[in-house]
């Protein structure tokens, strides 16, 4: 497990050993699983479990907005 950003009380890893399609996990509170890229092009959601609502939309707007350097990251990681 990498970690590989921290932000608002977040952490954002992705997991070594995971799995296509791209995506992260990010734990707080709860955690949730986020697509790196959805079927529209942005980020999309998989699940979440025992997130607050407010971190949850945090979470969602982080990875937008990092969007194109976790990919990086994926790919750096997973090839």
């Amino acid at each position: 497990m990498v970690t590989i950003h921290r932000a608002h009380g977040l952490r954002v890893i992705i997991f070594t050993d995971d799995h296509k399609p791209a995506h992260v996990h990010v734990f707080g509170d709860g955690q949730a699983k986020i697509n790196l890229i959805g079927p529209d092009g942005d980020p999309a959601l998989v699940w979440a479990e025992g997130m607050k609502a407010n971190d949850l939309r945090r979470a969602m707007q982080l990875v937008r907005d990092q969007q194109d350097q976790f990919l990086t990251r994926w790919r750096e990681i997973h090839g």
